[in-house]
């Protein structure tokens, strides 16, 4: 009976390609591991320009200067802090070169879209637009022109769904300040464009179908401004929309734009009044249950 037999350089050889194996996957999961805490940081800043944003738009009821002035002075403080984040993406670039960015897309597919919804909002405050595919992917560019790794048209689309959410907020947040009836019907018209545009592609990008039940709750928040604009009802309960009854007194009583700004105002004012009794109703309440349980 015939036996073979492993040459010593044989056995080398194959223990060879086992510990070049295991270096590519040590390799693989370290680089791996990079990119999810790097997308991790990205997202976090992102964040951190959204409040800022929000911050420095709401902040525009007392400054002396005009609307649109103080939007552009608040886009370019955000344009400042997103240079940080360009920063990053900078450095990451030796990691996605090539294919190794279609390896990696789902580590570095979050902290991206975080970051184009917060430059989509800041480009919106700007510019009162929606911002395009080349200008995100120019953010995303060595000053030679060169890429750092390709920008996908899901990841675009994803980030500005999220921009809805972002675009309530503003919206519902300042309707109180002078001019904030008609800012927030301007956005309300620029959702649900946004809205409109992006059904059609919910076929063919993955979870935007998802978004886009978000970004219709937004839309019905700005249209009917439930819980942060409210009068009080006859049982004493705040749900009618504000919103919709000053329209509805100002069709009746043609009510000059200031006398509709101070009803807003005022209805604000009493609802914010009303929750923070009833919260204090509540706490009495429970206090006294706790008392009296004691005292049995």
């Amino acid at each position: 009976m015939a036996t073979t037999t492993t040459s010593p350089s044989s056995s080398l050889t194959v223990l060879q390609s086992f510990d070049v194996f295991g270096a590519d996957l040590d390799d693989h999961n370290e680089r791996r591991e990079r990119l999810i805490k790097a997308s991790r940081d990205i997202t976090n800043l992102s964040k951190k320009v959204i409040f800022l944003l929000h911050r420095l738009a709401r902040g525009r009821a007392d400054s002396k200067v005009d609307e649109r002035t103080s939007y552009k002075q608040a886009a370019q403080q955000g344009y400042e802090k997103l240079r940080e984040i360009q920063d990053l993406y900078a450095k990451l670039q030796p990691e996605l070169e090539s294919e190794r960015f279609w390896r990696y897309q789902r580590q570095v597919s979050p902290g991206l879209q975080e970051y184009i919804e917060a430059l989509s909002f800041a480009h919106y405050l700007d510019h009162g637009s929606l911002i395009t595919f080349d200008e995100v992917q120019k953010t995303l560019m060595t000053p030679e022109g060169v890429e750092y790794f390709p920008l996908t048209l899901s990841d675009y689309l994803l980030g500005l769904s999220d921009l809805t959410g972002e675009l309530m907020r503003f919206a519902i947040s300042g309707i109180a300040n002078k001019g904030g009836r008609k800012r927030a019907t301007e956005v309300c018209a620029f959702v649900r464009r946004c809205k409109s545009d992006f059904e059609g592609m919910t076929p063919y990008i993955r979870e935007l179908r998802k978004k886009q039940s978000v970004t219709t709750q937004s839309l019905e928040k700005i249209e009917d401004d439930d819980g942060a604009l409210t009068e009080p009802s006859a049982s004493g309960f705040f749900s009618t929309p504000a919103a919709y009854a000053i329209v509805v007194r100002s069709s009746e009583y043609d009510l000059p734009p200031e006398i509709l700004e101070d009803i807003v105002a005022q209805s604000v004012s009493n609802y914010n009044s009303y929750s923070h009794e009833t919260r204090g109703r509540r706490r009495d309440g429970l206090t006294g249950s706790d008392d009296e349980d004691e005292a049995m």
